[in-house]
């Protein structure tokens, strides 16, 4: 498949690849939003961004089948803010708290909350984060206030495959990089957290799902800004949100909704991710995954080639000359990384990989 030398395609992890149809509608929409003025423009106060706000958070629950008995916050802090409003929200069911260590954003994690609790790693932290093992192994504190972990960890590639059993502990996730690529079940969960610069738009909110039973005992130490009691009250406007984001976030949903929901987002997910693993797997060793197959990751692909840095140095050469965008591995782990989310296209994956399957015939040299 021939790919033009001025063509991009954008498989940076977060900020990530915003679907090209909704660029479109902002730029149209841009100077005038349909009262005059543009959307930066616009009260947060003014009855016209409350319909905005409440398209974003109603398209939400609806995408996401949230039931009645959650409340949906756009908070801002990025994932970094939300790892502290977890704990100082629900540190009024206790003074610890476990965390399950799969990657760097839930080592992050813990290393926060460990300011406002007691943090019990479920399994010792492993040297290399390469695998979920498995729950059995797991040491849960049937006293904790909650238990978290990241179902998809961006940096090493490991996704959750399953939902963990926390006998009534309410169970914490970060879905900031999966969220909106398949379904799920929001009963099993006590709190949701997903920022959006991956799939949900640009950064400067995250979203927040928390069960009603959780709200009310704040830690007296939680900012305004972080009480999820005030913020729900408040319908995410007890300040002023960052307005222009809600209103990208909420022409996401919608572009989400008119593809055909988390139905088409997760079968094209699948084709995405299958196409990118079948050719790491058909190159017989010249390009692998650290990543064990049962915790591989349909997002966020980390990968690096045979011959070592070099070789992934004049792979990441090229492919920056043909225009792939932002495919250098994390600085902790270096090698490839692909992020798949939904904006990007099946026929983008490929021709990623029309691109890796000829650099390996080019380079034969590197097979050794």
């Amino acid at each position: 498949m021939a790919h033009s030398s001025k063509q991009v395609i954008n498989f940076g992890a977060g900020p990530a690849k915003i679907p090209k149809q909704v660029l479109e509608q902002v730029k149209d929409e841009l100077l005038d939003c349909g009262c005059g003025i543009s959307v930066m423009e616009l009260s947060h106060r003014s009855p016209e961004f409350a319909a905005i706000n409440d398209r974003a958070i109603g398209l939400y629950r609806e995408l996401l089948d949230v039931p009645e008995n959650y409340k949906i916050i756009l908070s801002q802090g990025g994932g970094t803010g939300a790892f502290a409003s977890v704990a100082l929200n629900l540190m009024h069911r206790g003074g610890k708290a476990d965390y399950v260590l799969t990657g760097v954003w839930s080592s992050k994690a813990a290393k926060e909350a460990s300011k406002y609790l007691t943090i019990n790693h479920v399994y010792p932290k492993p040297e290399k984060f390469n695998g979920v093992p498995d729950q059995s192994t797991w040491k849960l504190d049937p006293e904790a206030a909650y238990v978290y972990y990241c179902d998809n960890e961006t940096v090493n590639g490991v996704e959750f495959s399953f939902v963990p059993e926390t006998n009534g502990v309410p169970l914490v996730c970060d879905m900031s990089s999966n969220i909106m690529t398949r379904k799920f079940d929001v009963t099993k969960f006590g709190v949701v957290i997903a920022c959006a610069q991956k799939n949900l738009g640009p950064a400067g909110i995250t979203a927040i799902i928390v069960r009603e039973d959780l709200l009310g005992k704040p830690s007296r130490l939680c900012p305004q800004v972080f009480d999820y009691t005030l913020l729900a009250q408040e319908n995410s406007l007890l300040n002023t949100p960052p307005t222009f984001v809600v209103y990208v976030f909420s022409l996401v949903l919608q572009w989400v909704k008119n593809r055909g929901g988390l139905v088409a987002m997760e079968a094209d997910s699948k084709a995405k991710s299958q196409l990118l693993y079948e050719v790491i797997r058909e190159s017989r060793g010249f390009y692998s995954c650290p990543v064990a197959e049962d915790s591989r990751s349909r997002i966020t692909v980390p990968f690096c080639l045979k011959a070592g840095a070099e070789a992934d140095k004049q792979f990441l050469k090229e492919a920056q000359d043909l225009g792939f965008l932002q495919l250098k591995g994390h600085r902790l782990v270096g090698g490839v990384r692909a992020a798949m989310y939904n904006a990007i296209t099946l026929e983008e994956v490929e021709i990623l990989v029309d691109f890796m399957i000829k650099f390996q015939e080019r380079n034969p040299q590197y097979s050794v």
